[in-house]
């Protein structure tokens, strides 16, 4: 299994799909959401699903009305220009990493496997992070470690790096967990580990100003009555989309017309996020921090 969807007809359902219409998966990965939409689509309908990893592509899907778009969400715009698309119905966007990514050792992504220290979504990207690692000064390995990780021991952790680096190359993950020893408890062991691998991630792949990108780009392409359907996984995403949906910006900044409107593109169909349920966490564990999101542009 390539990968589980989490709160796959949650998800779905809240495009409130239309059978002629267009929509965008900009996180293809298994295929798992894109299959659900195809289901709910008729013969005119359409289907684009953009993912940058070449082993996204293995998965793709033979349907006259599905498009697979190599690339990065963050070129939403311009790759539905170049499709001659100029408005669409709905976007979904899973955030989370796949099953897939974690259960490869040779891609990085998990403490729990022996493997180079990569954490690529594309890997013609020109970063790892093992040279993030072994290149970054000290004071930006901190703000990673503290902004995306959200580690209080951030500044310890780089000087720990700095310190290896000296010594010898950082290459492999068992490097780095070995570097992060210091830092881990018994009881926070995992969470620990997982928060620093976080940062790293997002680093490597520039995911926050990707996702960024993508919603703003989406607002201006979204029909009146179209949907953002949005799946984030840890705060740092969470608190962006949120923010975006109620108020229009990534601050969260309220801004009101002169009669006390607020003014933001969107109306929430969910004021309270969605998360899955007992038995979605059950049978698949790595469902447990999904939080769902929906807004419909007005």
């Amino acid at each position: 299994m390539y990968h589980i969807p989490a709160l796959l007809h949650e998800s779905v359902d809240g495009l409130n799909i239309r059978p002629d219409g267009v929509y965008v998966d900009v996180t293809f990965g298994g295929g798992g959401h894109s299959k659900e939409i195809l289901k709910r689509l008729g013969k005119n309908g359409k289907l684009l699903a953009f993912d940058q990893d070449d082993d996204a592509y293995q998965n793709n899907i033979r349907d006259p009305r599905f498009t697979f778009v190599k690339s990065n969400f963050r070129f939403l715009k311009n790759f539905l220009r170049y499709y001659q698309v100029d408005e669409i119905d709905g976007i979904l966007a899973d955030l989370g990493v796949s099953s897939h990514h974690f259960d490869d050792s040779e891609r990085g992504f998990s403490f729990r496997l022996p493997g180079d220290l990569d954490m690529r979504m594309n890997r013609l990207a020109l970063k790892s992070a093992a040279e993030v690692l072994n290149e970054y000064p000290m004071e930006k390995l901190s703000d990673i470690f503290f902004f995306y990780g959200e580690l209080k021991t951030a500044r310890k952790i780089a000087a720990a790096v700095s310190t290896f680096r000296e010594l010898r190359k950082i290459e492999s993950v068992s490097d780095f967990v070995e570097i992060m020893k210091p830092f881990t408890f018994r009881e926070k062991e995992n969470k620990t580990l997982a928060q620093a691998f976080q940062a790293l991630r997002i680093e490597v792949n520039d995911e926050l100003k990707a996702l960024e990108e993508m919603l703003a780009q989406g607002s201006q392409i979204l029909k009146p009555g179209g949907r953002f359907s949005v799946i984030s996984y840890h705060s740092l995403e969470d608190r962006l989309v949120k923010n975006f949906f109620r108020t229009g910006n990534f601050e969260g900044e309220i801004v009101k017309d002169f009669f006390g409107n607020v003014q933001t593109p969107f109306e929430l169909i969910n004021r309270k996020v969605i998360v899955p349920t007992e038995e979605e966490q059950k049978n698949n564990s790595r469902s447990r921090s999904a939080k769902l999101r929906i807004a419909e542009k007005i």
